[in-house]
C-alpha cells in the first residue's frame, strides 16, 4: 500500500487530496494544527490524522521521530497562507511578511529535510509542494502581493535546488500550481473547483519521471516559467 503525507489537510486543496487518496487506497497521514475540530477530515474513513503546526519546527521534527518506522511514497507540502490581503507596497507588515515565508517556505523545507529518510524508505520517493503561479517572476505583470508572491518564489527557489540536492538519493521534487480554486484562500470567484484540481495534481503526480524533478508544473502537467 502506497502512503502520502499530507499537511494543511482539514480544508481546501489539503482535504481534497485526502479523499481522493483514501478513496484510491492509499494510507493517507493527513496533518493539521487542530485535529479535534477538523470535522470533515475526521469524516474521511482510514485517514490518520496528527496534530502539527508546520510553523512550529520542533513540532515537525516530533511528528518525523513518531512516524520513524513508516515509509513515505509521496509526501505533499500543501499548508500554506496568504498572508493577508491589505500589505501592499508603502504599507507592508513585515512581521506578517515573516510569518509567511515561514510557513509557505521554510516549512516546506524543513518537511523535506525531517522527512527525508522516510522518502527514502518509500517506493514512489517524491516530494510535491504546493505552489502558485504567482510565484512566477516571468509571469508577474499585476504586481502585488507581495507577501505571497515572494514566498511562493522563494519556495520555488527551494525546491529547484533541493531537486539539485537530492538526485544522487533519487528523490524526485516538483512544485505545483494548482490554478486558481474555489477555497478560502482563491474564494468563490475562482475558476476550477478542488476536486478538478486535485484530480489534475494527482495525475502529474502518478506520471512524474524522475526526469522531471525541479520543474514547476501547472495541475494539467503543462511546464510553467519560474
Amino acid at each position: 500500500m502506497a502512503t502520502v503525507l499530507i499537511t494543511g489537510a482539514n480544508r481546501g486543496l489539503g482535504l481534497e487530496f485526502c479523499k481522493q487518496y483514501a478513496a484510491e487506497g492509499w494510507q493517507v497521514l493527513a496533518c493539521c494544527r487542530n485535529p479535534e475540530t477538523a470535522d470533515k477530515l475526521n469524516e474521511i474513513p482510514k485517514v490518520q490524522v496528527f496534530q502539527l503546526d508546520v510553523s512550529d519546527f520542533s513540532q515537525i521534527d516530533h511528528l518525523a521521530a513518531k512516524l520513524q518506522d513508516t515509509p513515505i511514497d509521496v509526501l505533499i507540502n500543501n499548508a500554506g497562507i496568504y498572508g493577508g490581503p491589505h500589505h501592499g507596497f508603502g504599507q507592508l507588515d513585515y512581521a506578517a511578511w515573516t510569518h509567511t515565508l515561514i510557513i509557505n517556505t521554510q516549512a516546506p523545507v524543513k518537511m523535506a529535510e525531517a522527512f527525508l529518510q522516510h522518502l527514502n524508505r518509500g517506493n514512489k520517493k517524491l516530494l510535491a509542494s504546493i505552489s502558485s503561479q504567482m510565484g512566477s517572476i516571468a509571469d508577474n505583470s499585476s504586481g502585488g502581493s507581495i507577501l505571497y508572491r515572494t514566498s511562493k518564489a522563494a519556495l520555488n527557489a527551494a525546491m529547484k535546488s533541493i531537486a539539485i540536492d537530492l538526485k544522487e538519493q533519487k528523490i524526485g521534487v516538483v512544485v505545483l500550481h494548482p490554478g486558481w480554486v474555489k477555497t478560502d484562500m482563491g474564494g468563490p470567484g475562482a475558476l476550477i473547483e478542488a476536486r478538478e484540481s486535485v484530480k489534475g495534481m494527482r495525475q502529474v503526480i502518478e506520471r512524474f519521471t524522475p526526469d522531471q524533478s525541479g520543474s514547476f508544473l501547472k495541475y494539467d502537467g503543462c511546464t510553467l516559467p519560474w
